[in-house]
């Protein structure tokens, strides 16, 4: 799954480019998936006092709502970009704000003081309302949300690559880089979406719930010759692949 961000201010054109986005990337075939980040403080799915808000405070546990047009799987609580992509199953991903999620970055703006500030080695491409009145920043494309979409799109289909496993720094790093730092090199060239490790490392296998889970490296060694450790002296487990369930 490729994931991309379309970050900036408010009123700085976001939602119109990442729109455009989704509409090119399906006129092209593929499946787009989209998370919208919120910042307001009144913003809430839930009411308090309502129905569905009732369960969760008696279960505090999530709560699914259906209605006659729609079904909403209800969290009280902020998810982590991995927790909310885990729940996704796409081609694409748009993400609409997370300026400081580790993925290929669009920065939209309205002045150059925002550029200054936002761009750094993740940014790919400039739009939003700084492009509709400019052609040139750094060495950066500067395209036109609307009238420049499909210029964006080929981009994204040139420059945007699965998503990393977006590790903390000190629980992976096996590839010598953080997961920030190796969205940079992707970008500029100096290393392949295959160098990351993590991604590779095969020694052992999680699921729960039926969803694999991604384990970082210094974590599956631990894991495995935790065990290992432990079943040396049983007999019958000298070789083979081992298998353990645990009930959660």
């Amino acid at each position: 799954m490729k994931v991309l961000s379309v970050a900036g201010y408010h009123h700085t054109g976001k939602t119109t480019t990442v729109v455009a986005i989704i509409k090119e990337l399906k006129k092209r075939g593929y499946i787009v998936q989209s998370i919208k980040d919120i910042h307001s403080e009144n913003y809430q799915i839930d009411v308090e006092g309502s129905n569905s808000w009732q369960h969760w405070e008696a279960s505090n546990e999530r709560v699914i709502a259906r209605s006659l047009n729609g079904t909403n799987l209800i969290w009280h609580e902020r998810l982590s970009l991995n927790q909310m992509l885990d729940h996704l199953q796409a081609d694409y991903v748009v993400v609409e704000g997370m300026k400081t999620a580790f993925l290929p970055r669009i920065i939209c703006a309205e002045s150059e003081e925002q550029l200054n500030e936002l761009v750094d080695g993740k940014v790919f491409a400039i739009s939003g309302k700084w492009a509709n009145e400019h052609s040139k920043y750094k060495n950066l494309p500067v395209l036109k949300s609307i009238d420049e979409v499909e210029k964006i799109v080929d981009l994204i289909e040139e420059k945007v690559f699965e998503v990393l496993p977006m590790s903390k720094p000190e629980c992976c790093s096996a590839c010598g880089l953080t997961c920030e730092k190796m969205v940079s090199a992707i970008l500029s060239g100096e290393k392949k979406r295959s160098d990351c490790l993590t991604d590779r490392v095969d020694k052992i296998e999680i699921n729960v719930g039926g969803r694999n889970i991604k384990i970082v490296p210094y974590m599956q060694n631990m894991i495995t010759d935790t065990i290992n450790a432990l079943l040396d002296g049983v007999a019958g487990c000298e070789k083979g692949t081992i298998e353990i369930k645990i009930k959660r």
